[in-house]
This record gives C-alpha cells, structure tokens and sequence, in this order.
C-alpha cells in the first residue's frame, strides 16, 4: 500500500502544479496587458480585477483547452445578456441620476432577469456567474462614478475587461504545450478500463481460490479499486463536454483515437461488478464448497472469461472506431462452461456463487464501452438548449431567481450605503459564487469568509515585502497559487474557500493605483461579510427548511418509490416498466445522499443532532436495493424471453414481495410521523373525542387490521437463517418443477442452463432483498429511538397505533 499512496501523492502534486502554473501564466498575462500594455489598451481594458476574477472562474478547476474555448463562447453569451441592456438603461437613465436604492434596485432586477432567461444547465453556471459579475461592476461603478461615467463606452470597458481574461485562459492552456480534453479523456479511460479489468481478475480470482484467506484478500482489494473508480469516471464526464469543443484543424487531435462513453454504459459495467462483488460477499465460507465450482471445467471457463474479456477490451482501447460488444460466436465459445448449470441449486447458499455466474454472463453480453463517432455540436446552443419561457415562469424558478436577486440587491443597497468606493466588493462575491441548486449555506459562507480573509492578508504581507518591486510581487503568486490548489482539493476548504483565497490576494498583488493595501484589505473583508451576510438572510427567508428536514423528507420519498419498485418486480409486469421505476429510484437515492452530505456539515444550533451514522446506512441499503432491482429486472426479463409456465412462480414471488412492501409502507408512515408524543397527543384527543380507548393498551383495534406476519421480521420469526431458507425455499423448488417442464429434450443444454442461471438469479435477489428489508427496519428502529429518547421504540406497536389513528379518521 505505500507504493499507492506514493503514486496518489504524485499524481496529487502533478495536478496542483500544473493547475497553478496555468493559472499563474494566465494572471501574468493579464497583468502584463494592464500595467505594461500600450496606454490605449489599458484604457479599454479599465477593470482588470474583474478579469482576475473571470480567469479564477474559468481555469482554476483543472480547464483544458476545450473549456477555455467553450469559456469563449459563454463569455460572448453572458455579455449580449448584459452589456446590451446596460448600454440602454446608462444611455436613457443616465449615471448621473442613480442613487445607492436606484442602483441595488438595478442590479436585482438585472440580476432577476439573468437567473431567469439563461438555461439553467451546469454547462451555463459559468455564463451566469460572469453576467452576474458584469451586472455588478457595471452598475455599481456608474453609480460611484457618477457623471463622469460614459454609458456606451463604461459597459464596454467591463466586456473588454471580460474578453481579456477569457483569451488570457486560452493562452495559458496552449503555452508551452496544450492541456487537451480529449487527452484527459482517452488517460481516464485507459486507468478505468485497467481498473475494470484488474477487478474482474480479483473477482474471478476470488471465487477459484482455494485458500479463505486469499479469497478475502482479492474481494477488498477489489473494493478499495472500486472506490477510486468514481474518481475516474468522474473525469471522463467532466472534459466530455469540453472534448467536442477541440475540433480540428489541429493536426495532433485524432478523434478516431478517443472514445464518447456514455454514463449509462459506464455504469451498466459498475452494476455488473458490483453485482459480483455481492454475490461473493454474501459467500458464507471460502473457499467456495460447492461440487458445481469444484468442476475444472467451470474453473477453466471462467479464466477463459476473464482473459476473453480483457482481450476485448484492450483490443477496443488501440482501435477506437471499434466498439467493445463482444461477437455472437464469440460469446457462445467463451460462455459455454455456463451449460453445464442444469439443475436448479438446492439450498439458499448455493444462490450466491449462480448469481456470480449469473453477473458473468451478464458481463460478457453486455457492450462494456460503446464507442461513437465524435460529434461537434455547432458553437453556441441548439434550439433546443434555448431557454422556454413557459418553463421558465414555472414556480421553482422564478423563486429562485427572485431569492438570488433579492440577495445581491440588498448586499449591494448594505455595501454602499457602508462604503461607496468599495460598494461593489458587498456583490461581487455573491455574484460570482452563484449556484443553481441547494447548498450549505452558512457553511459555504464560512469558507469564503475564510478564504477571503486568508488571500487577503497574504496579499497585503506580499506588498509589504515588495512594496517597490512589482514584477516580484507577481512572482510571489506562484507559491500562493500552489498552496491554494491543495487548498481545493482538501475537506477543510474545498472549491470555495480555496477560490476565494486565490481572488483575494490576486486583487491586491496584481493590481496598482488602488491605495493603501491595508486599507483596502480591510475595507474588502467587511464588504465580503456584509455580502456573505446578506446572502445567508434572504436564503434562510427563502429556504427556511434546514437539510436534515430534506434528509427525513428524501427519506420517506425513497421508500415509496422503493414500494412502487419491489411491487412491479413480478413475472406479469413488464420488465421494462420495472427499469423505468429502477432508474426513478436511482435518482432519488443520489439526492437523498445530496441532503444527508449538506446535513452533515450544517450546524445543529437548538436543534437535534442529524444522525449521519444512521442515514447512510440507510443509503447504502437503498443502493443495495436500487442494483438488487436492476439485476431483478434482467432476470425477469431473460425468464420473459424463455417463455415459461410462470404461474406457480408468480404465486410465490407475489406473496414475498407482499410482505415487503408492507414493511415498507410501515416503514414510510412511521418516518412521516413528527415524534410519539404527537402521536400520543393525537390519540388522546380522539379518545377524548369519541370516549373510545385508542390507546395503548387496546392496540387489538390495529392488530385486527394488521397482521403480524405482514413484516419482514415478524414472518422469519427472528430465525433470519432458517426461515429466509424456508421461505425462498418454495420459491426454488417451484423454479425446479418449471425448469424439469419445460427442458426435458437433450439438445436445449443451452437454453435450459440459461433458465436456470435466471431463475436462480431471481431467487438470490430476493433474499437479498429481504435482507436489506430487514438492516433498513433496524435503521429506521435507530433513527425513531434517536429523535425519540426517552420512549422505548416498539415499531410494530407504533404502526398500530398509526393505523388505528388514520383508521378513525
């Protein structure tokens, strides 16, 4: 393991350096513009801390050269949506007539208009942070400027200003050699295929062996690989975008070398994986003994899998044109170790090494890249990236357009009113830090306050050391910049406190003529407090509901949709609709582990705790049951194409998923409970109401109405082992009665072994996923004695009384 840390650490300090030394050259050729450009120039070019702060925005995420590129264009878009409408109202108003309200008012309602007319997709956040910025400076500068403002000629200074900066990021992404998405791509994708294939070899590895101890061994190494593959694919999707945007002429760019993987394929091999990393997991002892994975002949097989597989891929990875689908003949070859699986396994742990099998096949059929032509969009957005106002005027945006001009035109209205000269410094972080989403707020804010605070006393100390040597003071950049990169990538700081203490020294040390550091230091911290102050207020005003209450919320939506999921995993629903259901919970899982990452880092004030431990491990279980329904999905979808007698089947898979889904459904209305004593009260009220005895002693009222073997825990009995096998047991047996029915001719081995990897397949998930049923109950029996202290928690007793309480009403 240290040689792995070793090589992070390289790898960590190789993208720090470069991230600053990109930087650096950009804000070197900016400041060389400003202050030793001809006079003309520098007279155009009249705010150079806004082109500062447009590099900042631009290339201090890692950019290459198809950001910056892409950058151009959003920098042209931001500007036709405000230096336009600037120049008009400059022009009628004039600058002269504006006043400290006049001009908050102006750049809410500009501001409003911004949030609300530009497409709201990630790729335009950086279009909007910089129309935001411009609507600031604009403004505000007219505004303390005052007469002596030009109105056609002030706002095209802030464009000039803007197009600078812009051009400047694309400079510094050429020199000395270009920083390429395609490149970063094609790199990413090479270590996420070698991380592909070094798993599936611990994998298949895992199962062969014939020691526990190296069995164990090969599944955690495959695990830790698994963790670092997020990271990987996340650089993939992150330069896709700016890939299309690196088109020829430039002669060392071959798109036919490079791939455009879709998310959906790259994580249809994750699921896969995943599935086998499942299936080994739930193994109850290594090695594996079991006579059907003691046969040579399967062992071969699957070496031969393996080394199949990863022939393929390599193969697809020297020649991009082709795709990784894998042969008809080929498949058939390297798959037929499968057929000799003909009979269905007897008991509940022989499921575990089928659905291994299972997820091999699976594997093997599926395209592990599909590589495409590389398609160039035309530059600028197409119709149907053009923003729709119907869509537009709907709720939710409108709100937050208004929340977020509300914010900047009362940190703008505070700022001035402390400081004219200095006002737009109260905005401008508001401006440029603006995001489409939720966040957490006042911990944001914490960061940016320190952030500022730490660029800015490294500036002032920069300009006391070199008060007269200003070259050098530019030079002193280059360390903060490294120290800043690191700062990005860490817990403390993250992206915001490290881009906010990157501005504040650039405005100091990059700039001249701005007087005293330390008075401008000082007057820049209180101007970012009362803007980070003010954008805390109107969101706490807006979004009163804290991030745990999201959590708890997300938390109930999940298990209803969870219900509808598991309640379509049955042999007379199409599968196709269970897929659609599959994918709708994905979604809501990844935005409940959003709301639970945000409640983690917000401060509990008077309120309760949040219970982090709790809440993931409820999202683990969750994604548990999101890939259990999918591979559920490809069993029922495989038993659909065999045409089997699925009666019997259905029966048994109907009355398990019975029982689940009215755990859940408990599950979902004890969570949306505000605690016991609001429950208590309520049926105290109606027992007073109706003289009746709905309390806790008459709970048969519920019980009548509720049967107990309607949970999970209640039908095994505690015995999770012997029961589980009972219960699936009949599941299996029925399996075995279809598969002897409907292959008894010799010659379907084929067709036959494929009917029984499915239907075994089927069985595993569903003791799979009466497991996880079963860790969310305990879970949520944590979670309710957790904001319930001193009552002792009794969940089935509770879903009594809530039953009989509904039932009342």
């Amino acid at each position: 393991m240290p040689t792995i840390d070793k090589a992070k650490a390289k790898a960590m300090w190789r993208a720090c350096l470069a991230s600053a030394f990109r930087t650096a050259l950009a804000c070197t050729i900016i400041g060389c513009v400003s202050l030793y450009g001809p006079p003309s120039l520098q007279r155009l070019i009249a705010f150079p801390a806004f082109s500062y702060v447009t590099v900042i925005l631009i290339i201090i995420n890692d950019a290459a050269l198809g950001d910056a590129l892409r950058a151009c264009w959003l920098a042209l878009y931001a500007s036709v949506h405000t230096i336009g409408p600037a120049v008009l109202s400059l022009w009628l108003i004039g600058p002269n007539r504006f006043s400290k309200g006049t001009t908050a008012l102006a750049v809410a309602l500009a501001a409003f208009v911004v949030t609300l007319t530009l497409p709201n997709a990630a790729s335009y956040l950086v279009a909007k942070r910089i129309a935001l910025g411009q609507i600031v400076v604009v403004y505000v500068v007219a505004y303390i400027n005052g007469p002596r403002t030009e109105p056609i000629m002030h706002p095209l200074r802030v464009a000039a200003s803007t197009a600078v900066g812009v051009l400047a990021c694309v400079l510094a992404l050429l020199i000395p050699y270009p920083r390429l998405a395609c490149r970063e791509v094609e790199q990413n994708y090479k270590l996420l295929s070698e991380n592909t294939l070094e798993r599936l070899k611990l994998l298949v590895k895992a199962v062969c062996e014939s020691d526990k101890t190296s069995a164990l061994a090969s599944i955690s190494h495959a695990k830790s690989l698994a963790a670092s593959r997020t990271k990987l694919l996340h650089g993939i999707k992150r330069y896709q975008e700016g890939m299309q945007w690196e088109r020829p002429p430039i002669k060392f760019i071959r798109p036919q070398n490079y791939l455009i993987l879709s998310g959906d394929t790259l994580g249809e091999v994750d699921t896969t994986l995943r599935g086998m990393e499942l299936a080994l997991e739930s193994t109850n002892s290594f090695p594996i003994n079991n006579n059907i994975i003691l046969s040579q002949d399967l062992k071969h097989g699957l070496n031969k899998f393996e080394d199949h597989t990863s022939l393929t891929i390599k193969q697809a990875l020297h020649n991009g044109a082709s795709p990784l689908t894998v042969p008809e003949p080929s498949v058939k070859s390297t798959t037929k170790f499968l057929q000799s699986l003909h009979t269905i396994p007897p008991t509940l742990q022989d499921l575990p090494i089928y659905f291994f099998l299972f997820c091999t096949k699976l594997l093997h059929t599926t395209s592990l890249a599909q590589a495409q032509a590389p398609t160039y969009p035309r530059a600028g957005p197409s119709k149907g990236k053009w923003t729709n106002w119907a869509e537009n005027l709907k709720s939710p945006k409108v709100t937050h357009a208004l929340k977020f001009s509300l914010s900047l035109g009362l940190a703008e209205l505070l700022g001035l009113i402390y400081s004219k000269d200095n006002g737009f410094w109260s905005g401008l972080p508001v401006a440029i830090t603006y995001v489409s989403g939720r966040e957490a707020t006042l911990r944001v804010a914490n960061l940016k306050a320190q952030g500022t605070v730490l660029g800015t006393v490294y500036g002032v100390l920069g300009c006391f050391v070199f008060e007269r040597f200003l070259p050098v003071r530019f030079l002193s950049l280059l360390p903060w910049f490294v120290f800043t990169s690191f700062l990005q990538r860490s817990r403390m700081y993250g992206p915001a406190g490290g881009i906010s203490a990157v501005i504040g020294a650039i405005l100091i040390l990059g700039r001249k003529n701005f007087g005293p550091p330390s008075e401008f230091a000082i007057a820049r911290i209180i101007e970012t407090f009362i803007g980070l102050s003010c954008s805390i207020l109107v969101d706490l005003i807006f979004v009163p509901k804290r991030a745990s209450t999201c959590a708890k919320n997300g938390l109930c939506e999940t298990l209803a949709t969870l219900r509808e999921c598991l309640g379509s995993l049955s042999l007379v629903v199409k599968s196709d609709l269970l897929e659609e259901k599959v994918k709708k919970l994905k979604v809501q899982v990844n935005e409940m582990k959003l709301f639970i990452a945000e409640a983690e880092q917000e401060p509990n004030f008077w309120f309760l705790p949040f219970h982090c431990a709790c809440y993931n491990k409820l999202s683990e279980s969750f994604s548990k049951m999101v890939d259990l329904c999918h591979f559920g999905a490809h069993a029922l979808k495989s038993i659909e194409k065999k045409g089997l007698q699925i009666n019997g089947l259905e029966n048994e898979i109907g009355h398990l998923m019975e029982i689940v889904c009215s755990s859940i459904k408990s599950f979902e209305e004890i969570c949306r409970m505000k605690s016991l004593k609001c429950l208590e009260k309520e049926l105290e009220k109606k027992k007073k109401m109706k003289k009746n005895n709905i309390s806790c002693d008459d709970l048969e009222l519920g019980k009548s109405r509720k049967s107990n073997n309607d949970w999970v825990v209640s039908y095994l009995g505690g015995h999770e082992d012997d029961e589980l096998e009972k219960a699936i047991g009949s599941y299996l047996e029925e399996s075995r009665s279809v598969v002897d029915n409907a292959y008894s001719v010799e010659g379907e081995r084929e067709v036959k072994s494929q009917g029984v990897l499915s239907l075994s397949a089927m069985a595993f998930c569903l003791s799979a996923i009466m497991r996880e049923i079963i860790k969310i109950e305990e879970a949520i029996k944590e979670l309710i004695q957790w904001e319930n202290p001193s009552c002792e928690i009794n969940l089935y007793e509770i879903s009594c009384k809530l039953q009989a309480l509904h039932n009342e009403n």
